[in-house]
């Protein structure tokens, strides 16, 4: 007689969609007065970025917004994050606004409206104004924020009628410490940890201005919260004393960022351990920086073991030299960070309302097969990452929405066009859009609001 399984449901009214962002599948890098980013000027150093790969075609997604639309939605999605090119806004970050690059995110909002097609919109998502950078440092200099504010000041005004789910800023360690410490990432500085602290400072500025743009500007019924791929723990066993060292550790590894954020100053134990190479901050700093959100979005794709040591101090596991790994190599596989990381924030911090803003897996995907794309292993880890994230909401972590990364294959930064990260294949020289096993699977996810 044949098993009956239980259907593995998500709440009623759970927010599905797909993620991308500007500058990664836009293309158009130069057209209609866009400025040059930072991520525009360090493709081009030899040996920055995989096979010399540039943002400047991409998916063409500048030119080829609607179909892409129509497609997203053929697959069932009702959402969509996107970001905003901050260049294409405003060239040389400040200064006069390019009235083009307004009217062509107003274009893009009427597709999605005709497509049904909510936005989600990141304010901010890597690609800052290189003559910010060159003026005066970028993210080293607190001037940014007030470029920043006059930038979110206008996004807000021009399209908040349509908005109303705003994210500030996209993953703030990568832009500012794989940016300016380890250098991987635009503008690829190896600068001190002093330098290091304050770009991350500059960067919650930004945030708070963010959302204070969203509350003076934004109209009735408008969101906002941050993106951040926070540092994720994992218990080694859940148990009483390794999941009290998760959240310490939790804690000590965000000092940075949520953890400034939501209590409103920085920890005086990360201040003592920083000594010469704290941030410094002025008066009235916090006050903005730990403006009220509505949501936190939290990036997750993998994450550290960590167990109570000697004293039931917290110790962290390396992972060994076979830990499975996508492609990309930073990528170790532990589905259940997708249960650790909004669960650690809900009790750490009190969050009430957490969106997975990004999730999915890299891989070196080949080239469709008599028009199929069989990314079994990608089906297989997202819905394994999923099925933690179900037992983290059953268990009452207040998880409300989750963001399939990507919609489609496309610039995946310093490794250029050779990892994919999409459900969608693009082929790069054609431009020819084919949804892979994975997009098929998520679309009934999606349907039927449970794990299928």
């Amino acid at each position: 007689m044949p098993i009956k399984s239980r259907p593995l449901t998500f709440p009623k009214n759970f927010t599905w969609g797909f993620a991308a962002a500007a500058p990664q599948i836009e293309g158009a890098a130069f057209t209609d007065g866009k400025g040059e980013s930072v991520w525009d000027r360090f493709a081009r150093i030899p040996g920055k970025v995989h096979n010399g790969d540039t943002l400047d075609v991409a998916c063409e997604h500048y030119t080829r917004y609607a179909e892409d639309f129509k497609l997203m939605r053929s697959l069932g999605a009702k959402h969509y994050r996107l970001s905003l090119a901050w260049p294409r806004i405003y060239p040389e970050g400040d200064g006069a606004v390019n009235q083009k690059g307004l009217d062509f995110y107003h274009r893009l909002f009427d597709s999605m409206d005709k497509h049904g097609l909510t936005p989600w919109v990141t304010m901010f998502h890597w690609d800052l104004p290189q003559t910010l950078e060159t003026r005066f440092g970028g993210w080293r200099d607190r001037r940014v924020a007030d470029a920043f504010a006059r930038y979110a000041d206008t996004i807000v005004q021009a399209y908040g009628d349509r908005v109303k789910n705003w994210i500030t800023l996209n993953e703030i360690t990568c832009f500012t410490k794989l940016g300016y410490g380890i250098g991987s990432k635009a503008p690829g500085l190896k600068l001190d940890d002093g330098v290091v602290n304050q770009t991350y400072h500059n960067a919650l500025l930004c945030h708070g201005h963010g959302v204070r743009a969203v509350r003076e500007f934004g109209g009735r019924g408008a969101r906002v919260g941050l993106t951040d791929n926070s540092e994720v723990l994992v218990p080694v066993t859940e148990t009483e004393a390794d999941i009290a060292a998760a959240r310490v550790q939790f804690r000590r590894s965000n000092w940075r960022t949520i953890d400034a954020m939501y209590r409103g100053s920085y920890d005086p134990a990360y201040l003592r351990s920083a000594g010469k190479d704290a941030p410094k901050f002025e008066k009235g700093d916090f006050k903005l920086i730990s403006l009220p959100t509505d949501f936190l979005g939290m990036n997750v794709y993998t994450g550290n073991y960590v167990r109570a040591g000697k004293g039931r101090k917290p110790e962290i596991i390396a992972h060994p030299a076979s830990f499975p790994q996508a492609d990309a190599s930073w990528l170790k596989i532990m589905p259940q960070v997708l249960y650790w990381a909004p669960r650690l924030a809900a009790e750490v911090y009190g969050v009430k309302a957490i969106y997975i803003t990004e999730n999915g897996c890299g891989y070196n995907d080949a080239p469709p097969v008599n028009g199929e794309v069989a990314d079994l292993h990608r089906r297989d880890l997202v819905r394994n990452y999923l099925g933690e994230m179900r037992r983290a909401i059953v268990d009452g972590v207040p998880v409300k929405g989750y963001f399939l990364w990507s919609f489609m294959d496309n610039y995946e930064w310093e490794d250029g066009y050779a990892r994919r990260f999409g459900v969608v294949y693009c082929d790069f020289k054609t431009q020819k859009r084919t949804p892979k096993i994975s997009a098929k699977w998520f679309s009934r996810v999606m349907a039927e609001n449970r794990l299928v």
